[in-house]
């Protein structure tokens, strides 16, 4: 690494936290609230319209990725809203073209695919930790645009968000990670090595998002220091960039249950139920 290398700053004045103005208080569950019914209604017009639809996080470690993922898939059906987070490649996968293991997950009519890390991982942690070369990683940005262009002239929707965080903040999270026993399996030997190597980082990603950044496939960066209002903000903007319209609901008609037949008789045999712990 040049130790003299500076990295351009990535998003606007304020997204950098130049504006100091105090903003106006809000109400965050009300407003994610709002929007995840707005994902309800998104999920009905997929489904109807046969949409695909395919949204890559990517980001620095510790940057909000699964908190973000979770409040957009939990009150949407996982068949409709599939996330995809693959493991390290097999031995066989590494045989086969890079791609290849991504085209898989590709959606069908109907689907929005979510990838929490996707094949950037090119670009970025397999580049810094050296498991691949330099040379096939620069291949790599420049077929990126080209299969994007691929997946966007067939149909599909294609949304690329770039999580940022701090150095400060990112080592609070980790801090806490530590701290706490619920948190400490979010805390990977990759996410050590990614806080040792931040520049490494910043770097590799600079040059990520200078050559992946298209007109049918740009990047849109998410300022996460405060996670509630980079949920609030990118959800807002997935929906706003998605031409989808209110499907009216079919309201079920119920009917009228069945009678209890007559002489129905209880199972009276012995079954284990949990106990009642709660105060």
């Amino acid at each position: 690494m040049d130790e003299n290398y500076e990295p351009k700053q990535i998003g606007s004045d304020e997204s950098r936290g130049k504006d100091k103005k105090k903003k106006k208080s809000w109400d965050y569950e009300k407003e994610i609230g709002r929007l995840q019914v707005e994902l309800a209604h998104l999920q009905a017009w997929v489904k109807k319209a046969g949409a695909r639809i395919v949204i890559v996080f990517e980001g620095r470690d510790a940057a909000g990725k699964g908190g973000m993922i979770k409040r957009i898939t939990e009150k949407v059906s996982p068949r409709v809203f599939r996330v995809v987070a693959l493991p390290a490649p097999t031995e066989r996968e590494k045989s086969q073209i890079y791609m290849q293991r991504y085209i898989a997950h590709l959606p069908a009519a109907g689907e929005v695919v979510i990838f929490d890390r996707s094949w950037y991982n090119r670009a970025g942690v397999d580049r810094v930790m050296g498991f691949c070369s330099d040379k096939k990683a620069q291949r790599f940005l420049e077929l990126a645009p080209r299969f994007e262009a691929a997946i966007v002239e067939s149909g599909v929707i294609l949304l690329k968000y770039f999580l940022t965080v701090s150095e400060e903040e990112q080592e609070r999270r980790f801090r806490r990670r530590i701290d706490d026993p619920v948190r400490q399996w979010k805390l990977s030997p990759m996410d050590v090595e990614s806080y040792q190597r931040w520049w490494d980082y910043t770097r590799a990603y600079d040059e990520m998002l200078r050559m992946t950044d298209t007109n049918h496939a740009p990047w849109w960066i998410v300022p996460s220091d405060d996670k509630k209002r980079a949920r609030i903000n990118c959800i807002s903007h997935i929906l706003q960039s998605i031409p989808y319209e209110r499907v009216k609901f079919d309201e079920p008609d119920l009917g009228k249950r069945q009678k209890r037949p007559a002489g129905f008789m209880e199972d009276r045999s012995i079954r284990h139920v949990v106990p009642d712990t709660t105060p």
